[in-house]
């Protein structure tokens, strides 16, 4: 409503007063809902797209998880494989050895040692070391077993022995050597 000029109280609008407030009233408010739906139709694409990339990074880690796995189940299945093939020329050097038919025993003793060289060598080569602990060492529980204390001018608690050799793979103890040990005085 406009104000009375005269005594400054509200008058009553003319009627083309009040239909020109309503045209007036009704653009604001179709600007307003013009705005909205913009804005409503902007964050519905960005919805879509963040959707999207959601899929994306969901399917793409799920590919990612799926190829480690076969990676890992490659890794096991062929693991072997390297050490299989540094065993193959010591398989190679006992067929020949036995298809030697009348061999001295010197000959059997060099191609046997040959042999064990070439087995030690594939073991070295793939990480596979001896544990032979010297008499008068200390005793190390992690790569050793006892099995057995006996009289000794050792000092207590050392290796007397070796009964067997022990192998470690990296840190790893595939046997423990058997050894005795010295009992205390």
């Amino acid at each position: 409503m406009n104000q009375n000029p005269e005594n400054g109280l509200p008058r009553e609008m003319l009627p083309e007063e009040l239909e020109a407030a309503q045209a007036a009233n009704e653009a604001d408010a179709l600007a307003q809902l013009e705005n909205l739906q913009a804005e409503l139709a902007a964050l519905q694409a960005k919805n879509a797209e963040l959707a999207d990339q959601a899929l994306r990074a969901q399917a793409e880690a799920q590919n990612a998880r799926r190829r480690a796995e076969e990676e890992i189940a490659k890794g096991r299945k062929f693991a072997i494989e390297g050490f299989a093939a540094s065993l193959l020329p010591v398989l190679d050097s006992l067929e020949a050895a036995l298809a030697v038919e009348n061999a001295s025993s010197e000959q059997l003793r060099e191609g046997t040692e040959a042999t064990l060289r070439q087995l030690l060598s594939a073991l070295e080569r793939n990480k596979v070391l001896p544990v032979a602990p010297e008499p008068g060492s200390a005793f190390n529980p992690e790569q050793q077993q006892a099995i057995s204390m006996v009289p000794s001018d050792l000092p207590a608690n050392t290796v007397a022995g070796l009964l067997q050799k022990g192998y470690v793979i990296a840190d790893r103890v595939l046997r423990p050597a058997l050894v005795t040990v010295a009992a205390p005085q």
